[in-house]
């Protein structure tokens, strides 16, 4: 049985500023569809984001929605000006009955609903955004760059909700890892067509290759026979003019074909050149300790990195991570604790926050005014690992054209920022590079050329990143930030973390009494005091009674939603979601009151 269609663009057509962004684009999205986003940064994909979400609208072409189907967009930058609280901005779509459902996910995405607006940051902005939307449950979520602004742990819930959900949905995002758990399609935008390929993300870069090698091959057939048709008509038109004329106009054809072919767009041409090298040792910490007021970043921690070395840096938002990052490489000092650097090093920064960047400035003033980058009585050179080079010729290497040069950098897109922080953190040689959220908004090209160069880069790099996949290829040490002043180092990168976390985790916890009658005599209660707690088990059982509470009254109010004798018939769609998760959240709370009898037992109370 065909499923049914969600959305439809037929025949769409946009235009900006003269270029065409699409022309004559056809697009179906279907009940159950969870698709990838992709393409190049620039290529329009969230344009073509806002025109299903109905808020471009196109120069020529129709959007069809199914009447009482609902089509819910992520907002890259909210407008919040309205609303005190980011609870009541996330809140304002729904019914006071349903208000229980920002709660529901706020936990989950780390969203404070009480924060103000005056004082919330940008990424306290979009999770409300993000918040907002999954509580509103349309029957077609588009989100854009949903993972931004998470870390690695609320990026492993909205997985995990979204590979639950029945929702269909439409993702852009930088993180291979989380399109590749969550997708069974591939949307692909190139050079303004949209191609479609029905398989996951996991499967996009084979079939990219394939049809550009497909498209090479067509190419080069096209050439060949224009060159035989340009070589006929020299030598042969003027014994046949008459009867042959079609065929001129035939090779006229062929050439207008050719020249209307748009060639794709290179990968960028990054380059890092290594400085001289550093001493061995790079950077020594010993018994490193550091708190704001009565919040611990770090405790009698101990490192050393030797050249060449990659280290990453992984945990939640607001664990220490970039204060960490910052002690070690000299821009903070320490509450307690040394911190050593190694002979010659010379440090290069790529800041997440994007705060060199002077978004007043266009991106050919932003280069030449840069003291590390000016040239000397020269104001459209740039000095580049040594040697002076024009300023649109260096940009090029990094795909900006000479339009954007002169435009200022407020224009360019997230990844296009990330693009131009590079060009100016590759232009001096170094041999210490410090990637502070490096991946953000990079299209997956872009990841993959830079994943190259890191690869090949002879200096060490200290990396802080939640994009798993990244860290998995290019990390040779992971340092594990976990709250309370802990930091743990690990070998390896984010899988290898993952799997050395497994095994000096504690056991888990026993099974219920009965259980354990029928396979082993009881413990002696002494036996269970004297084992007690550990660190971890403590501090959940003290949770757990809050989770408990909460989990009965979200119940609570899912018992009076589906009371409504007329919910069904008037709301079908409502009744069904609030259904799944009146199951899932009493599934949840007999694991939760399992869970805390049994930690009770072995805390021998």
């Amino acid at each position: 049985m065909a499923r049914a269609p969600l959305l439809q663009l037929s025949s769409i057509s946009l235009t900006f500023g003269g270029t065409p962004v699409f022309d004559g684009l056809d697009l179906t999205v279907q009940e159950g569809d969870r698709v990838a986003l992709v393409g190049r940064n620039g290529s329009g994909k969230s344009t073509l984001m806002k025109v299903m979400a109905g808020l471009v609208e196109p120069d020529h072409g129709s959007r069809v929605v199914p009447t009482g189907t609902r089509v819910g967009y992520m907002e890259q930058e909210p407008d919040l000006s309205a609303f005190t609280t980011l609870g009541d901005f996330a809140a304002s779509g729904l019914a006071e009955a349903e208000r229980y459902r920002i709660e529901m996910v706020a936990e989950g995405l780390k969203f404070r609903p009480e924060a103000e607006v005056a004082t919330a940051s940008g990424g306290e902005r979009r999770r409300a955004a993000l918040a907002k939307l999954l509580a509103e449950a349309p029957e077609l979520m588009l989100l854009d760059e949903p993972t931004n602004h998470l870390d690695i742990e609320a990026i492993g819930w909205l997985e995990t909700y979204l590979r639950d959900t029945r929702t269909a949905y439409v993702l852009i995002s930088h993180d291979r890892a989380f399109l590749r758990h969550l997708t069974q399609a591939v949307l692909w935008i190139d050079r303004g067509e949209v191609r479609r390929m029905e398989r996951g993300f996991e499967y996009f870069e084979e079939w990219r290759e394939e049809t550009w090698a497909a498209e090479d091959d067509a190419r080069h057939k096209l050439d060949r026979k224009i060159k035989a048709e340009a070589k006929w008509a020299v030598e042969g038109i003027s014994a046949r003019r008459k009867r042959n004329m079609g065929r001129v106009r035939a090779l006229q054809a062929l050439r207008a074909e050719r020249a209307g072919q748009i060639r794709r767009q290179g990968t960028a041409a990054m380059e890092l050149e290594t400085g001289a090298a550093s001493g061995k040792r790079v950077i020594e910490a010993k018994g490193v300790t550091k708190s704001f007021g009565t919040k611990p970043i770090v405790k009698d921690f101990d490192l050393r990195v030797l050249r060449g070395d990659r280290v990453a840096f992984v945990g939640p938002n607001g664990v220490g991570k970039t204060t960490l990052l910052k002690m070690l490489t000299g821009e903070l000092a320490p509450d307690a604790g040394t911190v050593t650097h190694g002979t010659n090093l010379e440090m290069a920064v790529f800041d997440q926050a994007r705060a060199t960047l002077d978004l007043e400035m266009t991106l050919w003033d932003g280069m030449v005014n840069d003291p590390e980058m000016r040239v000397s009585g020269r104001s459209d050179q740039v000095m580049v690992r040594g040697t002076p080079k024009h300023v649109v010729a260096y940009l090029k290497d990094f795909l900006f054209d000479e339009m954007q040069a002169r435009a200022p950098i407020g224009s360019l897109s997230g990844g296009e920022r990330a693009r131009l922080l590079l060009a100016r953190i590759m232009a001096k040689p170094s041999n210490l590079l410090v990637l502070d959220e490096p991946t953000n908004d990079l299209d997956v090209e872009t990841l993959d050329l830079l994943q190259d160069i890191l690869g090949e880069y002879d200096g060490t790099v200290l990396l802080v990143s939640h994009d798993r996949d990244f860290i998995d290829r290019v990390a040779s040490t992971t340092i594990a930030m976990e709250g309370d002043g802990r930091a743990t180092v690990y070998a390896g990168g984010w899988s290898d973390y993952q799997a050395q976390k497994a095994l000096t985790a504690p056991a888990p916890a026993a099974a219920p009494v009965a259980a354990k009658k029928a396979t082993a005599p009881e413990a002696p209660k002494e036996a269970v005091k004297k084992a007690g707690l550990t660190f971890t088990e403590k501090h959940r059982l003290e949770a757990l009674p809050g989770i408990i509470e909460k989990l009965e009254r979200e119940i609570g109010k899912l018992h009076e939603l589906l009371s409504d004798p007329d919910l069904f018939t008037r709301e079908p769609v409502k009744f069904a979601k609030a259904s799944e998760m009146l199951v899932a959240r009493e599934a949840a709370l007999v694991a939760a009151e399992e869970e805390w009898l049994t930690l009770e037992e072995k805390a021998g109370v």
